[in-house]
């Protein structure tokens, strides 16, 4: 792939095309705390804008320049930006990475189009909305702190941040940017390797029935496939052979993974009678994941995870990354440790971080921001906006693993109520029906019923401790059955002896508080050595086992008063970060010759 510099990668980095517009900076902005800019017209009304903001950053944040961190329900913003002249054929659609959590948005004072969900990517098409000369955007949003049916993950409810809750991302807080598109254009792409059929699944949906796809992929200057395709509707699904996949030795060469992370270019070209009238690049991994023999599988050989809690949260832009190095530093540090995956815990990232992590190699776990209550209308929002980050996510290679609900958020019930426990099961099923290529867990850290993994949450505060637990198979199998290191069962229904055991929460260590200093931590260490030290009891204690699959360290950073980061809140390591890789590199005795990959990685001495 051709070298990009970290402010150039596309919001929608697999789905590119050429000349898109950046509406990213400064907007007007509005607090609306009486809810009156409707009646007001404020989409016609630029006087109303007595604020200015810098988009995406949440304006509870320092980086938004308004940093008001005090709950504020409904915010307007406003700008001007002077659209290409359309010619004939041609349209204009603006789009919205993210935004928290219900959007309405007006172009030049005609109302185009709302969503709702506060993860998910949105557009619309406003070429009946663009005048002559410069055009205004307004977008009104509502976010209620009050609404426990809300996915709103880690966001506080309270007015300061409290236990491991956050300020809250209020608003636009993911790139906002617009391009020129034609008439007949590729609204989705999606990508699927099938590497014993030798061959990629191409599927998405076109803007008008009745075109030809040319695929072209390639890897450097090699040409792996070149297939044309008529399309009668405006759906497509069809396969792309690739022949050098066939080459059982030669393959290997072009299989992703974070130790070697090849990606293949894809070139998209849209063909009507009249010509050419579409061309978009993308990118794509082969690859393949799963589960067998209680192991987990990249490519059908057996991989160990080692992952790290990501919370996706910086002290001055919160949710929102601080600008576009830092998600790629964000990837380098966590492979710097000695990581080769992160869990993004109860966010969904923006998809540049996930283009780095598939262009360094670092496994991801998608998860989704959860609900605090249990109800029709909290199924149905966490559901319609689960589906939406499936549709966005599902091509990306670095993504192993799903992961919907996490520890009986929002379903505080569900070892209990039987309407719990059908809607924690549904959504493994939803999820495999739309996407059957990955592993799924559909509760992580207990109380799992319907999954793939069992991944289990355990902060016990020594080596020996986990040893007891989770040493032999026997061990981990006496913990499902009747273990609680969280204070709930692991297990509802019959245990799967087959299915893959990981820890997928263990460690939060955090240096010692100051006194009268707030903070959240599991257990103390005294300082960068102690850290080590523990570090390494814990961790050791997990390779040895050969019952466990794979594990998640707690955590990657110091997130405001959750202070068990191996990184401070800037970044900063709390330890020498070739001490810490040293740890966590060690070999695993769940994977028989897993002491040469270490020897290797570690290199001569």
């Amino acid at each position: 792939m051709t070298d990009v510099e970290p402010e150039h990668v596309c919001p929608r980095p697999q789905l590119v095309r050429q000349g898109w517009i950046d509406l990213c900076g400064q907007w007007g902005f509005a607090f609306d705390d009486d809810d009156r800019g409707r009646a007001d017209r404020w989409h016609d009304d630029p006087a109303a804008f007595d604020l200015t903001i810098t988009v995406p950053y949440p304006p509870e944040s320092e980086l938004s320049g308004v940093h008001a961190p005090e709950p504020h329900t409904i915010v307007w913003y406003r700008r001007e930006f002077e659209a290409p002249q359309l010619v004939p054929g041609y349209r204009l659609v603006l789009h919205f990475g993210a935004v928290d959590y219900v959007a309405s948005v007006w172009v030049n004072g005609i109302y185009v189009g709302g969503h709702t969900g506060g993860q998910t990517p949105f557009s619309f098409d406003v070429s009946e909305a663009v005048q002559a000369g410069v055009q205004s955007i307004v977008v009104r949003v509502e976010d209620r702190t009050d609404d426990a049916n809300q996915p709103r993950g880690k966001q506080d409810w309270r007015a300061e941040p409290h236990d491991i809750w956050y300020h809250r991302t209020t608003g636009i807080w993911q790139p906002v940017w617009a391009e020129v598109v034609p008439a007949l254009h590729v609204r989705e792409l999606h990508w699927t390797p099938d590497l014993v059929r030798a061959a990629v699944t191409c599927e998405g949906e076109l803007s008008a029935a009745n075109a030809t796809l040319r695929i072209v992929l390639r890897h450097d200057d090699e040409v792996l496939a070149d297939q044309s395709v008529r399309i009668d509707g405006s759906r497509f699904h069809f396969d792309v052979a690739v022949p050098a996949l066939r080459h059982g030795h030669d393959r290997m060469r072009l299989l992703w993974s974070p130790e070697n992370p090849t990606l293949i270019d894809a070139l998209v070209d849209v063909r009507s009678e009249q010509g050419q009238v579409d061309e978009v690049s993308s990118y794509l991994g082969l690859r393949e994941v799963g589960t067998a023999d209680k192991r987990f599988l990249l490519s059908h050989v057996p991989y160990f995870p080692r992952l790290v809690l990501e919370q996706g949260y910086w002290p001055q832009s919160h949710l929102a990354a601080p600008d576009a190095q830092a998600l790629r530093r964000e990837v380098e540090l966590v492979k710097e440790l000695g990581f080769n995956g992160v869990r993004v815990h109860q966010k969904v990232e923006d998809p540049r971080f996930l283009y780095w992590c598939d262009r360094l190699g670092l496994l991801v776990w998608g998860e989704t921001a959860n609900a605090y209550e249990f109800g029709p209308t909290a199924a149905e929002r966490l559901t319609r906006e689960w589906l939406e980050i499936l549709k966005r996510d599902r091509s990306h290679p670095c993504i192993v693993t799903w992961v919907p609900l996490n520890e009986s958020w929002g379903v505080p019930d569900i070892a209990s109520s039987p309407a719990q426990a059908h809607f924690g099961r549904s959504l493994y099923h939803l999820t495999k029906s739309v996407d059957p290529t990955r592993p799924v867990i559909a509760n992580d850290g207990w109380e799992t019923a319907e999954g793939d993994i069992y991944g289990v949450h355990d902060y016990a505060p020594t080596g020996s401790s986990l040893r007891s637990r989770y040493g032999t198979f026997d061990a981990v199998l006496d913990t499902l059955t009747a273990g609680r290191p969280g204070g709930r069962r692991l297990v509802i229904g019959d245990i799967d002896p087959e299915r893959p055991v990981m820890l997928t929460e263990f460690g939060g260590l955090t240096h010692a508080p100051a006194e009268g200093e707030k903070w959240f931590g599991y257990s103390t260490v005294a300082d960068g050595a102690d850290l080590v030290r523990r570090l390494d009891d814990l961790v050791t204690a997990v390779l040895a086992s050969p019952a466990l699959a794979g594990f998640c360290y707690t955590q990657l950073t110091d997130t405001e008063q959750e202070c068990n980061g191996l990184l401070a809140a800037d970044r900063t390591p709390k330890a020498d970060p070739a001490e810490i890789r040293a740890v966590l590199t060690k070999p695993t005795m769940a994977l028989p010759g897993d002491e040469l990959r270490a020897q290797r990685e570690a290199g001569p001495h």
